[in-house]
């Protein structure tokens, strides 16, 4: 292989070539997606035949009273001592219903490091949960969820609540909270809550 390229020539030709297939399923919302592993399965041989080579590492950074995990993949041109480096960061939850505090930070870790090294090799992860059917099924589940009467309505048990966080992101919730104009999932009814659990299980 020529040597003479510089290292964005050599990122852009790893860009063009890398296919990182969604080898995972989640049984849960019906849908296929790509991990770090998937990504850095694919990554590693492009980059050794373009003369590079991909680190990944991961930092804690504390951000007033809340954990984040900072990943860092940089690319390494063996030609010329350059290198490219993208962060990701991804904020650790208080705590994950069955999971430890070792566990929690891991799946962040993991979370991090695939965003990182999307931004380094340009890919878009935004269709892995949203196709068109997906996104038609969300919308109609948000407006059934604003629409749902609130006046006088029973209010939400506390074991919904811990399903609802079990299965949405937090800044799904948060998104979520924002249309109904509440400030916390113990002010919605259990009509919205049961309307959110059955849109995420639907998938």
């Amino acid at each position: 292989m020529e040597t003479n390229k510089n290292i964005y020539e050599k990122l852009s030709l790893i860009q063009v070539e890398l296919k990182a297939p969604k080898n995972q399923y989640n049984s849960f919302g019906k849908y296929k997606y790509r991990n770090c592993e998937d990504i850095l399965e694919s990554a590693k041989p492009i980059c050794n035949k373009n003369r590079t080579t991909l680190t990944i590492h991961d930092d804690i950074v504390v951000k007033g009273e809340r954990y984040y995990v900072e990943a860092t993949a940089t690319l390494f041109d063996w030609d010329s001592n350059n290198e490219i480096t993208v962060r990701a960061l991804a904020r650790e939850e208080d705590s994950k219903k069955g999971m430890d505090a070792s566990q929690v930070t891991g799946a962040t870790s993991s979370y991090a490091r695939k965003y990182a090294l999307n931004g380094l090799f340009n890919i878009d992860d935004t269709k892995d949960t949203d196709t068109e059917e997906h996104q038609s099924q969300k919308k109609a589940s948000e407006q059934q969820v604003e629409q749902a009467p609130q006046q006088n309505a029973p209010k939400v048990t506390a074991k919904q609540v811990e399903l609802i966080k079990g299965l949405y992101k937090e800044n799904e919730i948060t998104n979520m909270l924002t249309r109904l104009k509440v400030s916390s999932l113990e002010e919605i009814t259990i009509e919205q809550a049961s309307t959110m659990i059955k849109a995420r299980k639907k998938g």
